[in-house]
């Protein structure tokens, strides 16, 4: 099967986004090779059994190989590297600490010294057609107004090392696109799938619905949003139906898409959206943004509203982000992002059977 046509090869499986665009991608043309750490080796194998008998395929068609980005060759055994390097032709790096509060030490060793073995190892690869590396909006860290796609390099700081080192392995990869056939995909803020609300962990919007649920009828009164910031969301079905669009299309060869939503809702508005679908009623009063920030910022604030501090700038964000690249390159495709008023009740639905994950 290895000297099949198509063979892929994939980071950071079977995490959530990562499982789910093995499974978009797999037919009966491809063979994937999945870098699994060992202590995820056998949720790995759980989660291909599942993908297999979804797509009608053979569990053979995906292979497993052991390792670790942080290391030299990725941590992958010498007999594996050469049959791996002469069959893989598309690469997806996905691997990544995506920890808002992740110490500094983990954040470079996997985000930015992972990436640069990751570009090594595509270096290696002798009839590479491909290279996708999943980046994120935040490598825009603390600039404010429109972050354009074209735009990376930028001295105004971060707010975490999250964004810090997936700034600075962006810009590793941003390197490579002078002489591999790179594709940098941007997401936001990724929350559960559009239809059935699933997802794999709650931060971000989860905060506010989950903040809401202790008591929606009075905690829906006083409005913890503003009408100015936005905070960009992207169910996960999105990215990853774009990222299957385009697998193969030219066109995004040494490309950076935005995949974010080029229509995104203010603070206010969502928290607003999340109370009409809990209780049928919105806000009464909405308190100005930096009294409320400064509330979201003390002692008191965590045990009580369940929003860490980590997560609290992320609601007061100044910048937005244009999709125009990623727009025209998904068009033929008819991809667009939904709406949240669309999708935020089975978002709801989903936490409310699964209270915890």
């Amino acid at each position: 099967m290895v000297g099949q046509k198509h063979t892929i090869f994939v980071t950071g499986f079977p995490g959530f986004i990562a499982g789910r665009l093995a499974q978009r991608l797999a037919n009966a043309e491809t063979v994937m090779w999945l870098l699994v750490q060992p202590s995820f080796v056998e949720l790995a194998k759980s989660e291909i059994k599942r993908i297999a008998e979804a797509r009608g395929l053979a569990t053979e068609q995906f292979r497993i190989i052991e390792g670790d980005i942080t290391k030299p060759n990725l941590g992958i055994a010498k007999e594996s590297l050469v049959e791996i390097r002469e069959s893989v032709n598309e690469i997806y790096h996905l691997a990544a600490v995506y920890d808002l509060g992740v110490k500094r030490d983990v954040a470079f060793s996997v985000n930015v010294e992972g990436t640069k073995n990751v570009n090594e190892f595509a270096r290696s690869i002798k009839e590479l057609s491909r290279y996708y590396y999943v980046s994120t909006c935040y490598v825009a860290g603390k600039r404010s107004g429109r972050i354009l796609e074209t735009e990376l390099e930028h001295s105004e700081g971060f707010r975490n090392f999250y964004e810090e080192t997936k700034y600075l392995a962006e810009m590793e990869v941003e390197k490579l696109k002078s002489e591999l056939p790179v594709t940098i995909y941007r997401p936001s803020v990724v929350v559960g799938d559009s239809e059935t609300g699933e997802t794999a962990k709650y931060d971000g919007i989860y905060y506010l619905i989950q903040y809401l649920m202790i008591a929606p009828g009075l905690l829906r009164l006083v409005n913890v949003g503003n009408e100015i910031v936005k905070l960009n969301l992207v169910p996960v079905d999105f990215v990853v139906a774009a990222m299957v669009a385009l697998a193969g299309d030219t066109r995004t060869i040494g490309k950076t898409l935005a995949l974010a939503d080029p229509n995104p809702l203010a603070t206010a508005q969502l928290f607003d959206h999340i109370a009409e679908k809990l209780i049928g009623k919105h806000s009464v009063l909405t308190p100005p943004s930096p009294l409320v920030e400064l509330f979201l910022k003390s002692p008191i604030s965590p045990p009580a509203t369940g929003l860490p501090h980590s997560g609290v700038p992320y609601f007061f964000i100044s910048q937005t982000y244009d999709t125009a690249a990623a727009d025209e390159m998904l068009k033929p495709y008819g991809i667009t992002c939904p709406q949240f008023d669309s999708y935020v009740g089975n978002l709801i639905d989903f936490v409310k059977k699964h209270p915890k994950l």
